[in-house]
C-alpha cells in the first residue's frame, strides 16, 4: 500500500494561531488517521471492519473550539510532560523539591492545566507520516529543564498499523513520561458502550491506588483472582482507571502487550510498546454532556483508553521504573496500534 499525506487548516485559536490537520491515509482501503497540531490530537482513526467498511474509532470533536473548551477530556491528545499523576504536585530530584501546578485536586495530572495537549506544535512531513515538534521551556508547569520533544505518527507500509514514536532531550535533569490519550470504540465512535469488547493484557500485576488515583505504598499486586486479571481475554466491563504492570518491563523494541476485540464488527487492535505500564481507563466519567464528531452524545464507557506509559507517581517512587532524563541522555518511547479483523464466529449474526 501507499501512504498519502496531506494537510489543511483546521481552525484558528483566539490569539490568531492557526491549527493544521494532517491526514495520513493508506490506499487503497487501509487506515486513515487525522492528527491536529493542537495538542498532537488524533482526531480520527479509521479502520475497516470484517466487511471492509472503514469506520471512525476514536472519540473526538468536529471542530477546534470544542477541543479548546473541553480540553480536560484529553480526547486523542498527546499528554506530558508527565502523563498520569504526580502526588502532591511535587517531586524530589537531586536534593531539590520541584513544585508543580496542581490540576487534579492536590495532584498534578498529565503535566498540569497547560500540558502538551493544550499547545500548538510545529509539524513537518516525514516518510509515511508527520513529525510534531516543540520545546517545553524550563519551568513550564513547574518542570525543570528545557525539553526538546519530537513525536512522529506514521502508517506502516502494509497499511494496517499506526506507529507513534516519541523522542526527547533536556538541558537539565527532569522527569518525562509521554503517552497518547485516545479513547477507542472498535465498533465505531458514537455507538453504545465498549463493555462488550474483549480485552487481553500481558500483565500479571497492577498498582492498587487510593481514592485519588495515587498508587498505594508497597509492591504492585498480583492480578490472579481479581477483576484485574485480563491474562485471558474477557469482556472489559467498567470501573477501571488503573495502571497495569506489563510483563517484561521496559523493552528495547515494541512487544505485544494488549489485544482488544469487538465481536460485532470483527475489528481487532493489537497494541505493542516499549513501555513498562499501561493505564486502562474505561471513561466512566462521560455523562452525555459532550457530543462527538458523529453527532451522538458520549455516555459512560463510550470508549476506552489504553495508555502506554511509565507508572503514575514514579518521580516519588524509587521502587518504580525511573522517569528521570538528564542532559546527554535520550528519551525514547514507541507504541504500535495494529488493526485487523476476525471472521464472524459460527452461529453468530
Amino acid at each position: 500500500m501507499k501512504t498519502q499525506v496531506s494537510r489543511e487548516v483546521f481552525g484558528v485559536l483566539d490569539d490568531g494561531t492557526p491549527v493544521e490537520r494532517w491526514t495520513l491515509e493508506s490506499v487503497p482501503g487501509g487506515l486513515r488517521v487525522r492528527v491536529l497540531t493542537y495538542g498532537g490530537i488524533v482526531q480520527t482513526l479509521e479502520a475497516p471492519d470484517r466487511d471492509g467498511t472503514r469506520g471512525q474509532l476514536a472519540l473526538g470533536f468536529a471542530d477546534l473550539a470544542s477541543y479548546v473548551a473541553h480540553g480536560g477530556s484529553h480526547f486523542g491528545a498527546l499528554v506530558g510532560r508527565y502523563a498520569n499523576r504526580i502526588a502532591g504536585a511535587s517531586f524530589p530530584l537531586d536534593g531539590r523539591t520541584h513544585r508543580l501546578t496542581a490540576n487534579d485536586g492536590r495532584h498534578s495530572l498529565h503535566g498540569g492545566p497547560r500540558n502538551f495537549s493544550r499547545v500548538v506544535w510545529g509539524a513537518r512531513e516525514t516518510d509515511g507520516g508527520v513529525e510534531l515538534h516543540r520545546v517545553s521551556p524550563d519551568g513550564e508547569e513547574g518542570f525543570p529543564g528545557a525539553l526538546d520533544v519530537r513525536v512522529t505518527y506514521t502508517l506502516s507500509p502494509d497499511g494496517g498499523a499506526l506507529h507513534l514514536v516519541s523522542r526527547a532531550r533536556t538541558d537539565a535533569p527532569t522527569v518525562v513520561n509521554l503517552t497518547n490519550h485516545s479513547y477507542l470504540h472498535l465498533g465505531g465512535a458514537g455507538g453504545d458502550s465498549v463493555t462488550g469488547h474483549e480485552l487481553r493484557l500481558a500483565a500479571s500485576r497492577y498498582t492498587p491506588v487510593d481514592d485519588t488515583g495515587i498508587p498505594l505504598p508497597g509492591a504492585p499486586a498480583d492480578v490472579a483472582g481479581t477483576r484485574f486479571d485480563f491474562r485471558t481475554a474477557r469482556a472489559v466491563g467498567g470501573g477501571y482507571d488503573h495502571n497495569f504492570v506489563l510483563d517484561g518491563g521496559v523493552a528495547p523494541a515494541p512487544r505485544t502487550v494488549a489485544e482488544l476485540h469487538d465481536p460485532r464488527s470483527g475489528r481487532v487492535l493489537e497494541l505493542a510498546t516499549t513501555e513498562p505500564g499501561l493505564q486502562l481507563y474505561t471513561a466512566d466519567h462521560l455523562d452525555g454532556s459532550l457530543t462527538g464528531s458523529s453527532g451522538v452524545p458520549y455516555g459512560p464507557r463510550a470508549g476506552l483508553a489504553l495508555e502506554t506509559q511509565h507508572f503514575p507517581d514514579s518521580p516519588n517512587r524509587p521502587d518504580f521504573p525511573g522517569t528521570v532524563l538528564r542532559p546527554g541522555e535520550h528519551y525514547y518511547s514507541q507504541t504500535v496500534y495494529r488493526f485487523s479483523v476476525r471472521p464472524r464466529a459460527a452461529g453468530h449474526p
